[in-house]
């Protein structure tokens, strides 16, 4: 039972993505494929990789992920920001292009979690909190290298 669950909400939170994805097409708002999207999400799920790590997460070849990371810079969703440390390495920032077009996708997540708080009592919302934490940093280790590609000592984008 539990799993149906989770599956049924993690489905429902797919399915408003990709709500939001194919209406930005229907109403040639879209200026990124489907492939695109998908990179940007792994993108910001990743904080702010290097080309490198980006390859690496998404298993597919360094070439071809600056390839896919070219387009994306050339039509202003990610900004490569060079290492204060290595200057021959970059690391990828979503821009504010990015973050406005899809803002609607992650205010959904703020709606239902607001609506969890509104039904269920501090407590149970608290050991929710933790049972999620728990689920992220211990019980999916074939994503610990989310962790460490977020990168706190990127530098600040010099506008």
């Amino acid at each position: 039972m539990l799993e149906e669950v989770f599956q049924d909400v993690y489905t429902k939170f797919k399915l408003h993505f990709y709500q939001n994805v194919f209406q930005r097409f229907a109403t040639r708002e879209a200026t990124l494929t489907t492939v695109e999207s998908f990179c940007m999400e792994g993108i910001m799920a990743m904080g702010e990789p290097t080309i490198a790590e980006f390859s690496r997460m998404m298993g597919i070849s360094t070439p071809n992920a600056a390839y896919k990371i070219g387009s994306l810079v050339k039509k202003g969703y990610v900004e490569k920001i060079q290492s204060t440390t290595d200057r021959r390495e970059y690391f990828l920032r979503p821009t504010q292009k990015y973050i406005d077009y899809y803002s609607i996708s992650y205010s959904y997540l703020h709606t239902v979690i607001e609506r969890v708080r509104k039904r269920f009592p501090a407590e149970d919302c608290d050991k929710m909190e933790q049972m999620l934490l728990v689920i992220s940093t211990e019980l999916m280790p074939e994503l610990d290298m989310l962790a460490k590609c977020r990168h706190p000592e990127a530098p600040e984008s010099e506008e």
